[in-house]
């Protein structure tokens, strides 16, 4: 990770720590055994969480996708939150301390959405292990090949890209509401 990734990492904490919560409830509504959890730390990766083999392929796509789920819905909060809590008729640039966190946690929960390469790994690990009791979990290759994909397009800021995508999304929605 160079010194921009880094920085980046570091400023944007909560959304690392978010997509770790995630992989985390998800072993606990499954009653995968967790390892070992590091919400966030100065190095790369930024935050783990290492648990049991699931014994279902749905358990271990679910651990996979879930950060996307959680960081997106909590994205789309924040972001919402920014466009509301400007004046009526005011300009989505006077948002304010308030607005200014929104802002800050939404582009955060945004940026690290996407499952990162490590969890394509994981979910790989039990498809070959698992498609020859069960060939459906074939379909799981698709999202594999997506999330290698997406971590290939973070050098092209991918994932910021996402996220302000999601500010704009919900600007546009929210703003043409009428009221």
């Amino acid at each position: 990770m160079g010194s921009l990734g880094f920085l980046l990492t570091l400023v944007t904490f909560p959304g690392v720590i978010v997509h770790e919560l995630a992989h985390k409830r998800v072993c606990d509504l499954f009653g995968i055994p967790v390892l070992e959890v590091c919400y966030f730390r100065i190095g790369n990766p930024a935050g783990y969480v290492r648990h049991a083999e699931p014994r279902r392929y749905r358990h271990a796509t679910m651990i996979t996708v879930a950060p996307f789920l959680l960081n997106t819905v909590l994205a789309l909060v924040a972001f919402g939150g920014v466009v509301l809590s400007t004046s009526a008729g005011g300009a989505v640039t006077d948002v304010g301390i308030v607005g200014g966190v929104l802002c800050w946690l939404g582009l955060s929960f945004g940026m690290h959405a996407f499952p990162s390469a490590g969890d394509a790994s994981a979910l790989w690990g039990q498809t070959k292990s698992k498609w020859r009791t069960s060939p459906t979990v074939l379909l799981g290759l698709p999202v594999i090949a997506l999330i290698h994909v997406v971590n290939l397009l973070r050098a092209l800021w991918l994932d910021l890209v996402y996220a302000v995508a999601l500010f704009v999304l919900v600007t546009s929605t929210v703003t043409s509401v009428p009221v």
